[in-house]
């Protein structure tokens, strides 16, 4: 059962870098019923990248590792990650913020 787990989180980090290396090099978003609502493509794809690397951290040094209490607080960091990454793909929602030009 432990190799079909890493093998299912192996599948969706892939899936899941494919996808934000997609919105960050071409601004391409996969259809869907969030995707109107994402104003900033590359913004999220830097979100979905930063929490793809937190997922990732968490599922292999925390639970896929085994019972080992020994890297909690780098899982746990991981997971901090994660919720940064959500941060900026949230922030991806929103319009961005216009900037004084001199005239």
């Amino acid at each position: 059962m432990h190799e079909t787990l890493v093998v299912l989180a192996v599948l969706v980090l892939t899936v899941g870098v494919g996808l934000s290396l997609a919105a960050i090099g071409t601004g391409w978003i996969a259809p869907g019923p969030g995707r109107a609502k994402v104003l900033r493509p590359r913004v999220w794809g830097y979100g979905t990248l930063v929490a793809m690397a937190g997922i990732g951290t968490f599922l292999f040094v925390g639970p896929l590792q085994g019972p080992d209490m020994g890297h909690f607080p780098v899982a746990m960091s991981g997971m901090a990650v994660f919720a940064a990454g959500l941060y900026v793909q949230r922030r991806a929602l929103k319009p961005a913020r216009a900037t004084k030009t001199s005239s």
